[in-house]
């Protein structure tokens, strides 16, 4: 249950784990505001051991690295200056080397009413300090990065969206509050990727999702047919499903192509950059790229199946969730927030 609680699952209010509660927290402590210059991770990794989350210090380093990724999150929350690491899948650079900062978006989203009163503070793990048990979310920050986690006999696996439709199935929400998943859907219709990719929901499976907090959903990279050289056409990938480790997926095609269950293809190359993604397929002169695109679907990791289980805590405790249960218990908790707020003033006008 210390797993469950502690480690592996997000909280539904703000969307965090404790781990990245107290990463961000400390960031805030120490001021390392979007405005303010970059501090070494490794400087913010000890404040968050020493005060915070007495576990491994790579643990934190690692969590800290993926809210960093552009990659990884829909919404990154920390700026990060240095390696942080790629989509194929190299890893970052030790602590001493990287720096990092908030961005704008976290203190907005997740740290404007920090100092409100509207959250309760507990103690940490020595009774030395008080940490916030969550933090001050103006938006539901658990659709709009997802999470995922492992804990005992249990998982989660919540893809992440597009910020603005989770705002605009929030305010659906507000102005209905005996909204169908149906009506939510029309302003949140399926997951947004950071990856790209294009959904597919020929059986209406994501209203299964939405629905029961359970399904999963088919993910289809992007890629599209050019003219090459000398009369040969080439298939183009400029995005691929998520969480898909792009130097594998050029490995595994390669593989296909000399185990010849995919045929027709000339040549294989990376040609990547700071502008986007580009894996350039190139074709025999006489190879059907209709054909060939459609095996490396059917083959490769270019289609993928992205399992859903949308379970978060509620009051501590774990439970399968809905979109229109995330949207109301969300809403519960800014209300409760808002009422805590009221209370601390008039207290303080009192005394």
């Amino acid at each position: 249950m210390s797993v469950i609680v502690g480690r592996a699952l997000p909280d539904a209010r703000d969307g965090l784990k404790p781990v990245h509660r107290r990463i961000l927290f400390a960031m805030h402590e120490l001021g390392l505001v979007h405005s303010k210059p970059f501090r070494k991770c490794a400087r913010v990794v000890g404040e968050v051991l020493g005060k915070f989350h007495p576990h491994g210090d790579q643990a934190v380093y690692d969590a800290l690295v993926r809210l960093a990724q552009d990659f990884s999150m829909h919404a990154p929350l920390i700026n990060g200056h240095g390696n942080f690491g790629s989509l194929d899948n190299d890893p970052a650079a030790a602590m001493r080397y990287t720096e990092c900062k908030l961005r704008p978006l976290t203190e907005a989203m997740l740290l404007q009413d920090i100092a409100s009163s509207t959250v309760d503070y507990t103690p940490n793990f020595d009774g030395s300090q008080e940490e916030p048990s969550v933090l001050p979310a103006v938006v539901p920050h658990l659709l709009v990065n997802g999470s995922a986690g492992i804990a005992v006999g249990m998982a989660t696996s919540i893809p992440p969206h597009n910020l603005g439709e989770v705002v605009a199935a929030l305010c659906c929400l507000i102005d209905n509050p005996e909204a169908t998943t149906e009506e939510l859907m029309e302003h949140l219709p399926a997951p947004d990727f950071p990856t790209g990719g294009q959904v597919l929901d020929p059986s209406n499976e994501l209203r299964k999702v939405y629905s029961t907090g359970r399904g999963t959903i088919t993910l289809r990279g992007l890629a599209h047919i050019e003219d090459g050289s000398k009369n040969k056409s080439q298939v183009v990938i400029t995005e691929i499903p998520y969480m898909t480790n792009k130097a594998m997926l050029v490995t595994r095609v390669a593989e296909l192509v000399n185990s010849r269950a995919l045929e027709g293809v000339a040549d294989i190359r990376d040609e990547s950059d700071r502008e986007g993604m580009r894996v350039v397929i190139e074709l025999k002169r006489h190879a059907d790229p209709n054909v060939v695109l459609n095996n490396l679907y059917k083959h490769s990791k270019l289609q993928a199946r992205v399992s859903c289980n949308m379970v978060a805590l509620i009051n501590g405790r774990p439970e399968t969730l809905s979109l229109l249960d995330i949207l109301r218990h969300f809403v519960e908790f800014r209300c409760e927030g808002r009422q805590k707020n009221r209370a601390a003033d008039s207290h303080g006008r009192n005394s």
